[in-house]
C-alpha cells in the first residue's frame, strides 16, 4: 500500500519507551469521528497513519497478515463525500480490521490463517464487510489469528498462525495474546487499528480482548450474519467488534449487525445499540456474581472483588452466588460436538472456496506433505479427531446439541438469572496472559466464556484492571437478545472505573516491581 507523506499529527502522537519500540497514545472512535468532523484530519491521512504504525510495529507484535490495496483510494472517495455533505454512517471513514477468516473481494485472501489457504481469494464480500462497507467503514486489512480458529490441535499456541507467526501480547511481548481473534486484539490494543472485527465459537473474542486490556462484544447468534466466514460451528460461531471502548465497539456492532437471507438464522436488530451508552446504565440493575465461573486465579478474582464495589457505587444490586448450575455437563459435551460440526461445516465452506484444498481430508494430506512449514511447533490432532468421525451423522448428533443448548440455555443462564431474579449476570473473563510456550502449548487455566458462547447469548467484556502490569477483563452476559441491558452496565462500568490503560511493550516482567506502578 503506498503510504503518502502528509501525516496528521494531531490524531496519533508518537512517543518512545525505554524498549525502543514506538508506541502510540490512544485516540478512540469518538475522537476520530470528531477530527473527521471538524476537518482536523482526513480518512486518507488515518490511513496512512495506521498503515504507519503498521509498518513499524508489527515486525514485534505480528498482528497484521495483509494490508488492502483498496485503502487509501476508498479514503480519498468517502473524504470527498463527507465534503460534498454526504456521510453514510457513524463509521464513515474509519479504518476496521478484519480477522483473516472472514470474506472479502479487496483481493485479500481468506486464509485462516493457514498457509494452505493463501490462494483462497473469495469473489464477494461477507455479509458483516458488505455493511462495514455500506456504513462508510474502511477495510484496512486482514488481522493475524490461531490458526484454524484454534480448532487444528489440542496442543496449539494461541496467536500463531501459519501466514503471520506468532502474535505477542503488547503488555508483555513474552505472553500470551490468547486467540483465536488474537491479532484483531493486539492491533486494537496497540493502536494499529481504532477498531476490528473478531469471531468467536468460545472465547475468541472476550479472551484475547480482556488479555489484551480492549473491549469486546460476543453478539447472540444471529445478530452478525455467519455467511463468508470460515466455520468451526453453525450453533456457537459469531462476529463481533473489538475496541478500546465501549462507544467504539458499540458503533461497530450497530454497523455489522443485519438479516442475510444467506444465513436463514440472522435477524435484524431490534435497537441501535449505541442509544443505550448510558451513564446510569447500572442504577437499581439487579447483577448475579456467578462463582462458579471463578476460582481459576486468585489474583484475578482479587481484582474482580474491587470491581463489585464500583459496580455497587454506581448504583447496582449485587446479589452473590448467582451460580450456573449445568456448567459442569456443558462443558462435558461441548468439545465432540464441535469437532462433528467442524467437519462439515468446514467442507460446506471448502466447496465453493476458490481454494485448492476441498475437503477437511485434502487439508489433513496437505498439512503431513508441508509438515516443517505448516507444522512446526504443533500438529493437526482436532483435525484428525473431526475426520474420523461422521460428521453430523454422528449418533444422536441432534439431540445432543439440543441437550447443550438446554444445559447452556433454558437450565443454564435463563435457570440462573431467574432463581436469583437478576437482569445480568458477571464473572472475572479470564486469568492474566500465560507465557507463549510453543513446546507445550497453551497455559490457559480458566474463563466465564463457555456458558454464553454454548448458549449463543450476548457477552461484552470490559478492561476490569491490572494484575501487576498484566490487564484483566470483567464479562458481562445475560440472556439472547439483552445486548441493549449489557451495554448500558458495560459503559457505566467503564466510565465509573477507567482501567483502559496504554501497554508498555514490555519484553518480560517489570523488575523490580513496584505495586501499582503499571
Amino acid at each position: 500500500m503506498k503510504i503518502i507523506n502528509k501525516l496528521a499529527a494531531s490524531l496519533i502522537i508518537l512517543t518512545f519507551s525505554s524498549q525502543g519500540v514506538t508506541q502510540p497514545q490512544f485516540t478512540t472512535t469518538s475522537e476520530i469521528r470528531a477530527a473527521l468532523d471538524e476537518g482536523t484530519t482526513t480518512s486518507e491521512l488515518l490511513v496512512s497513519r495506521y498503515t504507519q504504525q503498521i509498518q513499524q510495529l508489527n515486525e514485534k507484535l505480528h498482528a497484521v497478515t495483509q494490508l488492502n490495496p483498496a485503502a487509501l483510494e476508498d479514503a480519498r472517495r468517502l473524504d470527498r463525500l463527507r465534503y460534498e455533505g454526504q456521510v453514510l454512517g457513524p463509521l464513515h471513514g474509519i479504518p476496521v480490521l478484519l480477522k483473516d477468516n472472514i470474506d472479502t473481494a479487496d483481493g485479500l485472501a481468506n486464509t485462516a490463517g493457514s498457509i494452505l489457504l493463501q490462494d483462497n481469494f473469495p469473489q464477494a464480500d461477507a455479509h458483516l464487510v458488505a455493511q462495514l462497507k455500506k456504513s462508510g467503514a474502511i477495510i484496512l486489512g486482514k488481522a493475524n489469528l490461531s490458526e484454524w480458529a484454534n480448532f487444528r490441535s489440542t496442543n496449539s499456541s494461541s496467536g500463531w498462525s501459519g501466514t503471520g507467526g506468532q502474535a505477542h501480547n503488547p503488555y508483555d511481548l513474552t505472553r500470551s495474546p490468547c486467540g483465536s481473534s488474537a491479532g484483531s486484539a493486539v492491533a486494537v490494543a496497540a493502536g494499529l487499528a481504532p477498531l476490528a472485527v473478531g469471531t468467536e465459537t468460545d472465547g475468541s473474542i472476550t479472551c484475547p480482548s480482556a488479555i489484551n486490556g480492549i473491549v469486546g462484544i460476543k453478539p447472540t447468534l444471529g445478530l452478525i450474519s455467519r455467511a463468508g466466514i470460515i466455520p468451526i460451528s453453525a450453533y456457537q460461531d459469531t462476529a463481533g467488534p473489538m475496541a478500546t471502548t465501549v462507544t467504539g465497539a458499540t458503533l461497530l456492532l450497530d454497523a455489522m449487525v443485519g438479516k442475510d437471507t444467506a444465513d436463514t438464522d440472522s435477524f435484524e436488530a431490534p435497537t441501535r445499540y449505541a442509544d443505550h451508552l448510558r451513564a446510569d446504565g447500572l442504577q437499581g440493575l439487579r447483577i448475579g456474581v456467578v462463582r462458579n465461573l471463578m476460582g481459576y486465579s486468585a489474583q484475578t478474582d482479587a481484582v474482580f472483588e474491587q470491581a463489585l464495589s464500583i459496580l455497587r457505587e454506581q448504583g447496582a444490586i449485587i446479589v452473590d452466588n448467582a451460580n450456573i448450575e449445568t456448567l459442569e455437563q456443558m462443558n462435558a459435551l461441548e468439545f465432540d460436538l464441535l469437532a462433528w460440526e467442524f467437519k462439515d461445516a468446514l467442507n460446506d465452506y471448502l466447496a465453493t472456496a476458490t481454494t485448492q484444498y476441498k475437503t477437511l481430508d485434502a487439508l489433513i494430506a496437505a498439512n503431513r506433505e508441508s509438515k516443517e512449514l505448516a507444522m512446526p511447533y504443533f500438529g493437526q490432532e482436532i483435525f484428525e479427531m473431526a475426520q474420523r468421525s461422521q460428521g453430523r451423522k454422528e449418533k444422536d448428533f441432534d439431540s445432543k446439541i439440543t441437550e447443550l443448548r438446554s444445559l447452556a440455555r433454558a437450565r443454564g443462564i435463563d435457570a440462573a438469572m431467574a432463581k436469583h431474579q437478576v437482569d445480568i449476570l458477571i464473572a472475572p473473563t479470564v486469568s492474566p496472559a500465560w507465557k507463549i510456550d510453543h513446546i507445550n502449548g497453551d497455559h490457559y487455566v480458566g474463563s466465564a466464556t463457555t456458558p454464553a458462547a454454548v448458549a449463543g447469548y450476548p457477552h461484552i467484556t470490559v478492561p476490569m484492571g491490572f494484575v501487576r502490569h498484566l490487564p484483566v477483563g470483567i464479562s458481562f452476559f445475560a440472556s439472547a437478545n439483552q445486548e441493549d441491558r449489557l451495554i448500558a452496565a458495560a459503559y457505566n462500568y467503564e466510565q465509573a472505573s477507567k482501567q483502559r490503560r496504554a501497554p508498555r511493550f514490555l519484553n518480560g516482567d517489570p523488575a523490580p516491581y513496584i505495586f501499582g506502578n503499571n
